[in-house]
């Protein structure tokens, strides 16, 4: 057997699952998110993480239903391939990839300005190579060191929601009072808008399902960590949310470019701002790893089919990791990370993520599956279609330069075969 033919190996049990999806969630949105979601929709943020949650809790049972059928690295684009088609399939797989690079950027740079804000781009090139590094070396020891950030930043936010909510100045009016977003009043759009953006930190259960091949009892182990990842990312993203926003109004929040230590410091605990700050660190450190592991197992599964380079599907003998994949992956990043800010990223990111899942939720269509899935299809593309006007034009392109990559090479196979 080569190297490129090689199964990866199925180490994973539920917990270091559930810890890998979490490792993608929480911390995106915690820290990122929330401010560009406040200035969309001003005191209709809730209602927003509301409609996020809706649309995540579709996707994420109709990647579970579609994970246990097709326990294999590539997510979605094994779905779209096996159930509707290789162009939907390359679709995904190419919305993915792009839409998730630009994600490991923002975690990236999150970790550059936490870290080290004078020098924060090459902290974030750093970051990059060193969990591209770790990656290389065995998805177990990634699954380890996501459960330690993990553990920790759930700790610590835990802490800044009492600590607000229940000693400092927290204000329940302010959940529903204050500034209007930037734009006017809180309108619909603008709440649509801010869900789009939140969706950004729920998609990462999907690292969950391109995991499947190194998972093991995927049929039974994959449904049960989807529903595990989110319920606790949830609980968490409306906690925060509820503390933040009670804390500062919408208007501070939304001009805020760290919400969590600007909070704190508001409700009178400044000393533990370099907390806060560090496990912001911490946290997107962690979201990148799980990124980065992401990615990377979509690539293989795209090299396998030769929708990209073949030698990007080879497995290390000893490590049973997607190595070559991994290390362009980690090339890519390190580029992008460097061209990108943070804000900009988040758009650009869930635009792709958000036509990814719609191809998902129509894939579990043709499962018999009816509610879950169309309710999922139809909030992905509306959340996608109200998201900033840049990130859509942006978003657009890029998939269909995709999309037309693929139709050229599906014309050269036409061609050799045509020709032979």
């Amino acid at each position: 057997m080569s190297a490129s033919d090689a199964s990866l190996h199925r180490r994973l049990g539920t917990v270091d699952t559930v810890v890998l999806g979490l490792g993608s969630m929480i911390g995106a949105g915690i820290f990122v998110a929330l401010a560009p979601a406040a200035a969309a929709a001003g005191t209709g943020l809730l209602i927003g993480l509301a409609i996020a949650a809706v649309v995540a809790v579709c996707n994420a049972m109709s990647s579970a239903w579609l994970a246990a059928r097709y326990p294999q690295s590539g997510g979605t684009y094994v779905y779209g391939r096996e159930r509707l088609g290789p162009f939907w399939g390359h679709t995904a797989g190419w919305s993915f990839v792009v839409g998730k690079t630009a994600s490991c950027a923002a975690m990236a740079l999150t970790v550059g300005h936490y870290a080290w804000p004078a020098h924060a781009t090459p902290v974030a090139v750093a970051a990059v190579v060193a969990l591209t590094a770790l990656s290389y070396a065995g998805v177990q020891k990634s699954a380890l060191l996501t459960r330690i950030i993990v553990a920790t930043v759930l700790a610590v936010l835990a802490a800044v929601v009492v600590l607000i909510l229940g000693f400092g100045g927290a204000d329940p009016a302010r959940l529903t009072g204050g500034a209007a977003p930037a734009h006017g009043a809180a309108s619909w759009y603008g709440v649509l808008q801010a869900a789009g953006l939140l969706f950004f930190a729920f998609a990462g259960y999907a690292r969950i399902a391109t995991l499947g091949e190194e998972v093991r009892d995927p049929a039974r182990t994959i449904p049960r960590a989807v529903a595990i990842a989110l319920a606790v990312a949830l609980v968490t993203y409306t906690a925060v949310a509820v503390a933040v926003l009670a804390q500062l109004g919408s208007a501070r929040l939304a001009a805020s470019g760290a919400p969590l230590a600007d909070a704190i410091r508001a409700a009178g605990f400044t000393g533990l701002a370099p907390v806060v700050a560090a496990t912001a660190a911490l946290s997107a450190l962690g979201a990148l790893l799980a990124l980065l592991l992401g990615v990377s197992r979509t690539t293989l599964a795209m090299a396998r089919d030769r929708h990209l380079p073949p030698l990007l599907a080879a497995v290390h003998p000893h490590h049973g990791t997607p190595h070559r994949a991994e290390l362009a992956v980690g090339a890519v990043v390190a580029v992008v990370t460097a061209l990108v800010d943070v804000r900009g990223a988040i758009g650009f990111s869930s635009f792709g993520v958000l036509l990814y899942y719609a191809i998902a939720n129509a894939s579990a269509l043709t499962l018999g599956r009816r509610v879950l899935p169309t309710v999922g299809l139809v909030g992905c593309l509306t959340l996608a279609a109200t998201l900033p006007l840049s990130s859509v034009l942006a978003g657009a392109a890029v998939v269909l330069v995709g999309m037309l990559a693929y139709a050229a090479q599906r014309g050269r196979r036409q061609d050799r075969v045509t020709a032979a």
